[in-house]
């Protein structure tokens, strides 16, 4: 996928020809460098891959003596069970897990603020003014305070609260319609498989809305507009480059995506911004110059003679540093505030040597615009470790054992035979079969053909191959009755140790969730807040300073445990002298994220919420008038009384058993009139 990359603020110029080769050459050599150090994070993504994949070869067998050909793919089932869990996680309460929030005071907009009751919320003693004029030294400039309401005695943003919550939902939508979902689930994916999932974007792409016009004689006119949207891209670890000396995107002064373009995607970039119209056209003429590396092969299906790269074109984009002299000749036009930099940051795209497109990089501030986050992190490598890598040894263990009971089996559920050659009349096949006859030569003696049978060591193996199950649970930290395996033994069995395991299994995944908001959905949701304050000009109103917040790791917890706890508070501040310190609408809304409820078609605002108050007492008073005046006459909590109750009953007791006042009184004792233990009277 070539992504439209049509942004504002890209500055490109005519391209000398003449120094062409030593753009490419740049490029290029780039380019080794990162190949050259990924080299080995290929070989582990290979062995992963034919391990998920259950292809057997030399890097896979367990000795060269093997019969048996049989893969077990526990690597491919404990895969898709991370990968499950993790997107189950993240999307399935159907919203996106990233949130748009302002800081407690955010910068630049502190005139909005409103400050004037204490935290008791009682009014300041001294005037308004005088009061906010005290602030300046504490929050700076502040001429523009105003009275208001207050929270905890620190100022109330509430134009910084409104900007975040349109954001979040400009990002939302936003998302929805670049199918973010979609691509996510790709890179987490590769993230489980490979150690490492990687998302391009956000850019910009024009999209077509349909729309109608109404003409004053009423006539409908088909009027489609094209609408600026960010989108983003899934990008594959085995397409993508990085400075070989970085450990993360922030450290990398360059990253490299490969591009594979049959003839008519290398067409399209001329319709495209800021791509060289004749140098595209001279690639065409040329023909295709993509060169097939070691790991395609490797990874590709033995019946599957793929030839589809021989008319294909091979497109590196390089985003990075470069020289100032040599951006001067590419033709950039340098910005005033920069021309005493030795280098810029750019964005350039070539096909053999051939430069598309040379831009400066149009983000302000200059970013790298991808995301890579790691399943775990490796501190001292690009790319991470994948749940295939941990469980690689188990994986060769449970195999090795298998196959080796396999064989066994064979033999041992077959009678060998050992013959006397000589004893039998030449040129007779030795093939046996059910009612075979030997002919033996006349006069040999003893026995010509002798049955042996081998003994059954395939118990051994299969207990070995358990053990090396086992070992790949507690490698991967994803126990296999998380993916549904039947006839746990040992801690599983128990109530308690199957609670132990689920929560190892947490454990882990919540690990791999937190990269994901740390490396993914974090910088992600950042740069579609830099796209909207840079180029979204539909919504003024979202400008301030806010930050966006991941809340991937909030849904790790069980949904049942979560909606338990959650009850539980929301009992707990009943309370009437705790209820003030609590966000109650919040609350109520964790609790409906926890039971798969959109929030947002459930708790009401402020103002909803303030008439539905008033309906509901107003009801209140209507019931207690109606209780009190009933009909003249009608008995009133007599025990035969339509609905009523017994008189000295407690009318709050929901036992059904009574209460109150019935039966209420002293005890005769000894000597008095009704005491069943006094002697009897003559």
């Amino acid at each position: 996928m070539v992504e439209n990359n049509n942004v504002e603020g890209d500055q490109s110029g005519t391209i000398d020809s003449e120094d062409i080769p030593y753009a490419v050459g740049h490029i290029k050599a780039k380019f080794t460098e990162a190949e050259n150090g990924r080299y080995e994070s290929e070989l582990r993504w290979q062995k992963a891959y034919k391990n998920y994949r259950g292809v057997l070869d030399g890097t896979t067998a367990y000795t060269s003596t093997e019969k048996s050909k049989v893969f077990v793919k526990i690597t491919k089932v404990k895969v898709l069970a991370a990968y499950g869990q993790i997107a189950d996680i993240l999307f399935s309460n159907k919203k996106f897990p990233l949130v748009v929030e302002s800081t407690p005071l955010p910068e630049g907009i502190a005139e909005f603020a409103h400050l004037s009751q204490n935290p008791l919320g009682q009014q300041q003693e001294e005037e308004p003014s005088a009061f906010l004029a005290g602030l300046e030294e504490k929050y700076g400039e502040s001429q523009s305070l105003k009275p208001g309401p207050a929270k905890m005695g620190e100022p109330q943003i509430e134009p910084a609260r409104e900007s975040a919550l349109k954001l979040e939902k400009v990002i939302h939508d936003q998302l929805i319609n670049a199918e973010a979902v979609k691509i996510l689930r790709h890179a987490i994916f590769e993230c489980c498989l490979l150690g490492c999932g990687i998302v391009k974007g956000p850019f910009s792409n024009f999209k077509e809305i349909q729309a109608w016009e109404v003409g004053e004689e009423g006539a409908r006119t088909y009027a489609p507009y094209q609408k600026n949207i960010p989108i983003i891209s899934g990008v594959s670890c085995w397409d993508f480059y990085p400075d070989p000396a970085a450990t993360s995107i922030e450290d990398c002064d360059y990253v490299i995506e490969r591009h594979k373009m049959n003839r008519e995607q290398l067409r399209a970039l001329r319709n495209k911004p800021h791509f060289d119209l004749d140098a595209i056209n001279q690639c065409l003429d040329m023909g295709p110059n993509y060169v097939e590396r070691g790991y395609e092969s490797s990874i590709r299906d033995e019946d599957d003679f793929d030839t589809a790269h021989k008319s294909r074109y091979e497109v590196l984009e390089y985003w990075g540093y470069l020289d100032k002299n040599l951006a001067e000749q590419l033709g950039l036009e340098l910005p005033e505030k920069q021309d005493n930099l030795d280098s810029l940051h750019t964005n350039i795209w070539i096909c053999g040597n051939q430069i598309l497109r040379a831009v400066i990089n149009p983000f302000t501030p200059a970013r790298i615009p991808y995301q890579a986050v790691p399943y775990e992190i490796n501190p001292y490598n690009f790319f991470g470790i994948g749940v295939a890598e941990n469980m690689e040894d188990a994986q060769m263990l449970m195999n090795g054992h298998m196959r080796m009971a396999i064989d066994n089996l064979v033999l041992a559920g077959n009678m060998v035979f050992d013959v006397d050659e000589t004893s039998l009349v030449p040129g007779q096949s030795m093939e046996i079969y059910p009612g075979k006859i030997f002919r033996r030569q006349s006069g040999v003696t003893g026995t010509a053909v002798h049955g042996l049978k081998f003994p059954n060591t395939a118990p051994e193996n299969i207990q070995m191959y358990q053990v090396s199950r086992q070992l790949a649970d507690e490698e991967t930290g994803i126990p296999s009755i998380i993916h549904g395996q039947t006839g746990v033994t040992g801690t599983g069995r128990t109530a308690a140790g199957l609670s132990m395991l689920m929560s190892s299994a947490g454990l882990s995944i919540k690990t791999a969730i937190k990269n994901i908001d740390d490396y993914l959905l974090k910088p992600m949701g950042e740069g579609y807040f830099q796209w909207n304050m840079q180029f979204n000009e539909e919504h003024p109103d979202i400008m301030g300073d806010l930050e966006i917040k991941p809340k991937g790791t909030a849904a790790v917890m069980q949904k049942e445990i979560r909606s338990q706890r959650l009850l539980t508070l929301l009992q707990t501040v009943a309370n009437p002298a705790l209820a003030p310190f609590i966000k109650i609408p919040n609350l109520i809304k964790e609790l409906a994220i926890a039971q798969d409820i959109d929030p947002d078609l459930l708790v009401n605002d402020m103002n909803e919420a303030a008439v539905f108050a008033d309906i509901l007492r107003g009801l209140t008073n209507a019931q207690g008038t109606g209780a009190q005046g009933g009909p003249a006459g009608q008995q009133q909590g007599g025990v035969d009384g339509a609905g009523g109750v017994p008189a000295g009953a407690n009318p709050m007791d929901e036992s059904g058993v009574g209460g109150g006042n019935i039966g209420v009184g002293s005890a005769p004792v000894a000597g008095e009139s009704g005491f069943t233990g006094n002697p009897p009277q003559s």
